[in-house]
């Protein structure tokens, strides 16, 4: 077996035992205080040059390049979106979890909703789950479980990871960035309902207008991870120019 692809299933092994909803709950309540880290957002750009992606079946490039990379096919495509420029520059700044302590169990990966039945399209979904309470629990277990019908994906408890965990430190920094922005940030990683249409009965009327701004982001994440390199030195000040309009100074994370 490819070590990469081992490495990959046992991070989604992993997750989908131990994500649960009173853990999603926990961890939303310890990283909602911000108080891991002050650093601006090239700072933590810096920081992801060591951490290679477990669940990236794909390439060993670190996430800095990567951030890189998606922002200028962003940029060559909607030259007028400055705004979307730089979501594409800090959609996984997330992973900075990694780096104080969180398993990339827990950072990485496709996210999925807790609190209601797995969705078929979730990545080893028939082979995953076995271990997780959650899917004995008939409170948690069917097709809507804790949720109503078209609640909202802002209303649905989402798998703990990078997406939700930079959304929260956007909204906590007070970020100018525009809510298609957010939303991309929040649920690039959410494959299961924008890439295969599954959990479309939780959705609101909102989330299916927004799902076009993720596909679209979509599209420039996915593939841009290869080996070409972007000089990143000659970028910097285009896009510390968009840090300093949307996201300035020292944020708390």
């Amino acid at each position: 077996d490819d070590p990469i692809q081992q490495r990959v299933r046992e991070t989604y092994r992993k997750m989908h035992t131990y994500q649960t909803v009173d853990f999603v709950k926990n961890k939303i309540t310890e990283w909602s205080k911000f108080n891991k880290a002050r650093m601006t957002v090239m700072e933590a750009l810096d920081t992801l040059n060591c951490l290679v992606d477990e669940s990236d079946p794909d390439v060993d490039i670190p996430n800095s390049v990567h951030a890189f990379q998606t922002a200028e096919r962003i940029r060559e495509a909607h030259p007028d979106l400055d705004w979307f420029h730089l979501t594409g520059l800090i959609h996984d700044l997330g992973k900075v979890m990694a780096l104080h302590g969180e398993p990339q169990w827990c950072v990485v990966g496709d996210t999925f909703p807790v609190g209601c039945e797995f969705a078929p399209s979730i990545v080893y979904r028939n082979t995953s789950f076995v271990d997780n309470p959650d899917l004995c629990n008939p409170k948690f277990n069917t097709k809507f479980g804790i949720y109503e019908e078209h609640c909202g994906l802002e209303n649905v408890i989402m798998s703990w990871g990078h997406d939700e965990y930079m959304y929260r430190v956007l909204k906590h920094n007070k970020s100018k960035l525009p809510e298609e922005a957010l939303y991309m940030i929040r649920f690039h990683s959410f494959y299961p309902w924008h890439l295969n249409g599954d959990y479309s009965h939780l959705a609101s009327n909102k989330d299916s207008e927004m799902m076009r701004w993720v596909k679209e982001f979509n599209k420039f994440d996915l593939y841009s991870k290869s080996h070409k390199v972007p000089d990143i030195e000659a970028l910097i000040p285009y896009y510390q120019s968009l840090i300093d309009k949307y996201i300035p100074g020292v944020l708390e994370w």
